[in-house]
């Protein structure tokens, strides 16, 4: 019994050290290992598993709205990348350079993309002559470097995957529409799959991306109240078009300009789900991103005729995604197990409910017990799953609400800022001096300015003038 309580003993308490807690967890639950290059890692089949669902629900949502996978090189050369400035000496700190090809050095270094604007750029000014080449809506999956300095699994590291959609338009209200379009699927997907609630908004000028004409932002609030860019949407306007020279004949048979957007989503979404969702014992997945729902676990399987019994329940529940946890592991130690890695459902069946034709399933994330006939397992399976779905969400929408603040006063502002994490709804001039200044005083940045305006006062937080926009505020990861 020793061993199986340390599996639990090992993760630091969240209220004692929420860092060293998320540490724990993804090393315990083995979804992550180290490696020898310092800031990447290991994405192991347990969290890689997390990634594939992830990434299938998003193709599959993608694909609906009309884009279409390619894939680009992971080189950029450094002229490339010098022809739009604001995006250069955006990403400039984060490059990682190739300056030899085998012994031999290159006549021009290459980048390793942090991006890949530049190169869609230098593709689309080759492929699109004419308004019937238009729209172009395309995505890759891939990885991006970016030289961080400070890493910590899933949400910053040197290396991460992610998609990068990248498209172009006819008209500025084409590449908005797309835009906002693209903004909206992320939202849905996080609500609907991984029951993480967000705001949907515009970045500041001083948040935006490098060279985008406007950023929109989907950002969610962590167990200890921290935010998180869970997605964004990229408006380019013509401004990449200009720099590479990305024309097309018009209707009218005029040149003009092609509109442009980026989007994107990565791995970071996966420590959003520890973050949102877990606790002092380990994972706490929901369903529709499990890459195991339900795990059955026989007690006493040696016994004759338990073991088979579990193997005809998997049978049952085909339709969802099952496992039987067949090891010699005494049975706590796979409660103990199940509930680390964060499966939905286990589902115990032991000699005696064999006899009472039943079977006990037990909830992740509640631990309720339920005790169910065998020939209904399938049926209430399948509700307990949707109802756990949905009110992971709603317990996420709780928290969040609970730690949205609102500041009328500066010295209010502050207060909130230094004793009472989470988001902070406060007015704003629509000056970059009051948003660094706020920053600078409270330890705050700009989420995002929501869709969902309401006025809290008529003038900003920090210099008392009239305000443009209500912000949400916060420390963010």
């Amino acid at each position: 019994m020793a061993k199986e309580k340390k599996l639990v003993e090992e993760i630091t308490s969240m209220e004692e050290d929420f860092a060293q807690w998320y540490t724990d967890v993804v090393k315990k639950a083995e979804l992550i290992d180290y490696t020898s290059v310092k800031g990447c890692m290991v994405i192991k089949p347990a969290g890689y598993a997390i990634w594939e669902n992830i990434q299938h629900e998003l193709d599959r949502r993608f694909k609906e709205t009309g884009v279409e996978n390619v894939y680009l090189p992971m080189f950029i050369p450094e002229s490339l990348l010098q022809k739009e400035k604001d995006h250069v000496e955006g990403f400039a700190p984060e490059v990682a350079w190739v300056t030899h090809g085998g012994l031999e050095p290159l006549q021009e270094r290459m980048c390793v993309r942090p991006t890949s604007e530049t190169l869609f750029c230098d593709f689309y000014q080759k492929e699109i002559q004419s308004y019937r080449d238009l729209p172009k809506v395309y995505n890759q999956w891939c990885s991006v470097v970016r030289w961080e300095k400070t890493t910590r699994p899933f949400l910053r590291s040197r290396e991460f995957l992610w998609q990068e959609g990248h498209t172009a338009h006819a008209t500025a209200e084409e590449a908005e529409e797309r835009t906002i379009q693209m903004l909206n699927l992320y939202a849905d997907f996080c609500e609907e799959v991984l029951a993480i609630p967000v705001i949907r908004g515009r970045k500041t000028d001083k948040e935006k991306f490098a060279g985008a004409e406007a950023t929109y932002t989907i950002e969610s609030l962590m167990h200890d109240g921290k935010a998180l860019q869970s997605g964004t949407s990229h408006n380019f306007g013509d401004g990449f078009a200009k720099a590479f020279d990305i024309q097309f004949t018009d209707k009218d048979n005029q040149l003009k300009y092609v509109h442009q957007t980026s989007w994107g989503m990565t791995t970071r979404m996966i420590g959003a789900i520890i973050m949102v969702h877990g606790d002092n014992s380990g994972l706490v997945l929901p369903p529709r991103i499990a890459p195991t729902q339900v795990m059955i676990i026989p007690i006493q399987q040696k016994k004759a005729g338990v073991l088979d019994k579990a193997y005809e329940v998997k049978d049952m529940l085909s339709n969802y995604r099952v496992k039987v946890d067949d090891t010699d592991k005494s049975p706590g130690w796979k409660f103990s197990e199940q509930e680390m890695r964060g499966i939905p459902l286990r589902v115990e069946l032991g000699p005696k409910d064999i006899e009472a034709n039943q079977a006990v399933i037990v909830r992740r994330d509640t631990r309720e017990k339920i005790v169910t006939p065998i020939p209904e397992l399938a049926t209430k399976v399948g509700e307990v799953l949707e109802t756990m779905q949905s009110e992971m969400l709603e317990r996420a929408r709780k928290h969040r609400d609970a730690h949205t603040y609102t500041a009328k006063t500066l010295d209010e502002f502050k207060q909130i800022a230094n004793e009472k994490p989470g988001f902070i709804k406060a007015m704003w001039c629509g000056c970059q001096e009051c948003e660094d200044a706020l920053k600078e005083e409270a330890g705050v940045t700009s989420r995002c300015i929501p869709f969902d305006q309401e006025e809290i006062t008529g003038t900003c937080i920090h210099c008392g003038k009239p305000a443009k926009h209500m912000v949400y505020w916060g420390k963010a990861y």
